[in-house]
């Protein structure tokens, strides 16, 4: 059994009811979420996610408010050292039934809740990945790579000169005006 599933028949039964739900279980257990390149961010292979949240029944479906945690690694984008964390994403989503009584039945904005069934588990993976860091750093301060020797610079100092700018050469000459 899916460990993000949770039953609802008993928290629909009366508006208002609040439950809470901890969940833990695999973020991309069909390996959806690949990266394009080896520069991405992405979540590790067989990472867990903690699913922390309230469900809270209303005429229609259910709000789920709370937290998902999970792991992430990626490059950093100035040194391209390996870097990882924890992402902690505030989730805040309805989960209606496909009816229309109820709405538009493809209503792209809500989760589906079926056979008074709710899954978690889209949820929880729409959210890590639209967390997951573009251009990660390993520190604010990194310094990066010198793009002439490739030398790492928060490592040690290379000792490469700045070229100059050949579309700024004709004003050199004023540098060494008195």
């Amino acid at each position: 059994m899916d460990s993000f599933v949770v039953h609802v028949a008993k928290l629909r039964r009366v508006l208002g009811t609040r439950w809470h739900e901890v969940r833990t279980g695999p973020v991309d257990p069909e390996h959806v979420i690949a990266p394009r390149s080896s520069a991405d961010s992405t979540v590790p292979d067989g990472a867990e996610a903690i699913c922390e949240v309230s469900l809270e029944s209303f005429s229609g479906g259910v709000m789920v408010t709370g937290t998902v945690a999970a792991p992430w690694q990626g490059l950093c984008r100035r040194c391209a050292k390996p870097v990882d964390g924890m992402l902690r994403i505030a989730v805040r989503e309805r989960f209606t039934e496909p009816s229309a009584s109820y709405g538009d039945p493809e209503d792209d904005e809500a989760y589906p809740i079926h056979d008074d069934v709710l899954d978690l588990g889209p949820m929880v993976r729409d959210a890590v990945v639209l967390e997951l860091p573009l251009a990660p750093l390993c520190q604010e301060d990194c310094k990066g790579l010198c793009p002439h020797c490739g030398v790492d610079r928060n490592e040690e100092e290379c000792q490469c000169e700045t070229p100059r700018d050949p579309r700024w050469a004709n004003l050199d000459v004023l540098r060494s005006a008195p």
